[in-house]
């Protein structure tokens, strides 16, 4: 399948460039399969390899409609770097920008308004170790309150610094942010994030008395993992398959 991406790259687009275009376009159209959109708004940014550059969805267009060569790519200035007839949100730019900035190690940023993620955002508690893969998360969560919509660039620093060294921050009263070194790590931890959620807020209202893993067992799961999907190959074997899900359902997202 990537060596089909291959095909559709444009001579003036580097090889490297093209497939992390086309692994953000199909993460976007996933994102639009799994209902993780909010209709033209939220992003998922990746940087082009090798560079201070990242790549962003256009803004107008649904995450459906999004093509490897429809992205835009602007600097941590949010200029655009190349001509294209599209702008980038300026939310999306204040909110990723500020954690492409201060993390040299990120190569992808999802900020999503999903339902559960935004219930729990809610919740004083944040997300609770109830669930199989909420426990996944035990201490590996930051937090940042709401301040409004994320228009002003003062706001970055103080995200980035809540952020510190996380992977993963619920922004309070608003949404999810996930984080990772690929865009593979970053959707793996983002269904995970999302799983975790949904399950806490279903869980939430059965009524029902709740029973929680005690410490210990929810930081060794966390540990396990660690090592199991963050450290080793399921996160790239899980996105993989979802893109052939992707090229199998509609592969003009390649173009």
């Amino acid at each position: 399948m990537r060596s089909a991406f291959e095909e559709f790259r444009p001579a003036s687009c580097p090889p490297a460039e093209w497939m992390v275009r086309c692994e953000l376009a199909g993460a976007y159209r996933l994102f639009a399969q799994l209902g993780w959109h909010e209709l033209i708004y939220n992003h998922i940014t990746a940087r082009v390899p090798g560079t201070e550059h990242f790549l962003i969805n256009p803004f107008g267009l649904m995450y459906r409609e999004v093509t490897a060569s429809s992205l835009v790519k602007i600097d941590l200035d949010g200029n655009k770097i190349d001509p294209s007839p599209y702008s980038a949100n300026p939310a999306g730019f204040v909110v990723h920008s500020a954690v492409h900035a201060a993390r040299d190690d990120v190569e992808c940023v999802m900020h999503t308004h999903t339902t559960a993620g935004q219930v729990v955002s809610c919740q004083r508690d944040g997300l609770l170790p109830l669930s199989f893969t909420s426990v996944f998360y035990t201490g590996r969560i930051a937090y940042h309150d709401f301040e409004g919509i994320t228009l002003e660039r003062e706001e970055s620093q103080r995200l980035a610094a809540d952020l510190g060294s996380k992977n993963i921050m619920i922004l309070r009263n608003h949404g999810l942010l996930v984080c990772g070194a690929s865009i593979a790590d970053a959707f793996a931890d983002h269904y995970m994030l999302q799983r975790a959620c949904e399950v806490q807020v279903a869980a939430q209202a059965t009524g029902a008395v709740l029973i929680q893993p005690g410490d210990d067992i929810a930081s060794h799961a966390a540990e396990q993992f660690d090592l199991s999907a963050r450290k080793g190959d399921q996160n790239q074997m899980l996105f993989d398959a979802m893109l052939r899900w992707m090229w199998d359902t509609k592969p003009d997202f390649c173009r």
